[in-house]
């Protein structure tokens, strides 16, 4: 009975998490799932859509930015090319982190491919919370199509920290639809 309950405990999370739709206009869809308690904003240029994602209590110390550009020229094909460029995009940050060094992990994806470096700030670890400066940080590309390219920026007090893991959760969880004729 217990496991049962768990079971559609987990089942029916994804229904309480709160739904973020970014219209691509003819190359799709973009959805997202934000477990928690969480404010979303989108704004838009000729070249780029971003999605910021603040947390509603003050108590939570947490961000994710989402820029969505389409390339005209498809440079991440495969995923060796697009590890690739996240750790040489992620150089500069690594240098004044307390890893070092620029290591990308695989995001786990159910639509494309995607890599992201975690970094630690030295100067913050184990100083309480202050809102707005965050500890740790996590950035990242991920390749929804070949003139689909979403940057990640998830920053927060801490990598096993709740508001940090629904922020990832949400970049692992979210949804490609392509658009019409593809």
């Amino acid at each position: 009975m217990r496991s049962l309950l768990c079971f559609l405990a987990v089942l029916a999370a994804p229904l309480a998490a709160q739904v973020e739709r970014l219209d691509l206009g003819p190359r799709g869809r973009l959805t997202l799932y934000l477990p928690g308690e969480w404010r979303a904003a989108t704004t838009r240029s000729t070249t780029e859509i971003t999605l910021s994602v603040q947390p509603r209590r003050e108590a939570v110390n947490a961000t994710l930015t989402l820029a969505v550009t389409f390339p005209e020229t498809d440079r991440f094909d495969t995923k060796a090319r697009l590890k690739l460029r996240v750790e040489a995009d992620a150089q500069g940050i690594a240098q004044e982190s307390v890893e070092g060094r620029a290591f990308a992990r695989e995001f786990t994806l159910t639509t494309g491919h995607g890599y992201f470096c975690s970094f630690t700030d030295p100067k913050l670890r184990g100083r309480p919370m202050e809102k707005g400066n965050y500890k740790v940080m996590s950035v990242g590309k991920v390749r929804l199509a070949a003139d689909v390219l979403v940057d990640v920026q998830i920053m927060g007090e801490g990598f096993s920290d709740e508001a940090y893991n629904q922020l990832l959760g949400a970049i692992e969880g979210m949804e490609y639809s392509p658009g019409p004729g593809r």
